[in-house]
């Protein structure tokens, strides 16, 4: 196998999501660019770790020629959380480029092959792909506007497509050179999901604009080629979900704001709710008068996520003023050269 070597991480934390958590795996496994190796990275579930070590007890060193690279399992080393599970996942991880899968999604063949290609160019820290979602109810949902896929973990209307430079990748479906790391650090813990919490987010534009700091001449990517799909459980599908992963998005942007700035850290955000979010609106009153399905409810969604985005970010804004959320950016150089 030419080419660097990559570390497939994947974070899970609940027994709910064995079928996903399998299906995931196979995915990596079945790559027509080999993965050096899986890291299940298990977020302080030792019923859920134990079951998974046995599942993939065949596939250790020994058994690695036979394709697909070994399977390992570990538990999460820091505190609750995707961001330290993910930490885990590097400090442990061998090859050249660690990569992230969610545990809900299954990547398509030629997922790796397209990330290792970009990264012939040494500029390249970090690259993303395209996230489609696979909606439980088997189709989206009329009234789901695009432009919010987000909400969901998945690729968004708005997005420039092709293989093109990017502020920062989308955390379910990237990848980072090592060294990346090493310029600056993890992701940070406190900022992402925890379990069962609020669904917090904005760990990777964090890390991305902090890495874009540590190594101006950093080249960041996505290339919509590298294709992963992500399962959407019914519960998502409805509007309650919607309206609180928006607030916790506004609340999470509050926080990145507070790292990195509000410039740097708002950047994308300003074009994208400037003219892809009116457009959105205009393109669903635009269905309604032709009475297609859904138009009017794509853009009341809209705005009612912007304008609780909006709260969120406000709340969020004032908190971190009085000092009443925090976050670390862990080092992990040391870890992973071990």
């Amino acid at each position: 196998m030419s080419g660097p070597g990559i570390s497939v991480v994947i974070c899970a934390y609940t027994e709910d999501r064995w079928e996903d958590i399998l299906a995931a795996v196979s995915s990596v496994r079945a790559q027509s660019r080999p993965a050096l190796e899986t890291l299940l990275v298990v977020d302080h579930n030792e019923t859920l770790r134990e079951r998974l070590a046995k599942e993939y007890k065949e596939y250790r060193e020994d058994r690695a020629a036979a394709g697909g690279g070994v399977v390992r399992v570990l538990a999460n080393a820091g505190p609750r959380g995707l961001s330290a599970g993910r930490n885990t996942g590097i400090a442990a991880a061998r090859g050249e480029i660690v990569a992230f899968l969610d545990d809900d999604a299954v990547a398509e063949r030629d997922w790796l092959r397209h990330f290792a290609e970009a990264y012939a160019d040494p500029r390249v820290m970090a690259v993303g792909g395209r996230t489609e979602p696979v909606w439980a109810s088997g189709r989206r949902p009329d009234w789901f506007p695009e432009e919010f896929d987000w909400v969901v973990g998945c690729t968004y209307r708005g997005l420039p497509r092709g293989r093109v430079r990017v502020r920062n990748v989308l955390g379910g479906n990237a990848s980072f050179r090592r060294s990346a790391f090493d310029a600056a650090g993890g992701f940070a813990t406190g900022i992402g999901r925890d379990g069962d919490k609020r669904p917090l987010g904005c760990e990777e534009t964090e890390l991305c604009i902090r890495l874009s700091r540590a190594r101006p001449d950093a080249v960041l990517l996505i290339d919509d080629r590298a294709v992963i799909h992500h399962r959407v459980p019914e519960a998502r599908e409805h509007f309650r979900y919607f309206r609180t992963r928006a607030y916790a998005e506004g609340l999470s942007k509050a926080l990145v704001a507070r790292s990195v700035g509000a410039e740097k850290g708002l950047e994308s955000e300003r074009r994208y709710a400037t003219r892809v979010l009116p457009a959105g609106v205009a393109r669903g009153l635009r269905d309604a008068l032709l009475a297609r399905p859904g138009g009017a409810g794509r853009a009341g969604a809209i705005v009612a996520g912007v304008l609780t985005a909006a709260g969120g970010y406000v709340v969020g804004s004032v908190r971190a003023r009085r000092g009443g959320t925090t976050f670390q950016v862990p080092e992990v150089e040391a870890a992973a050269r071990e």
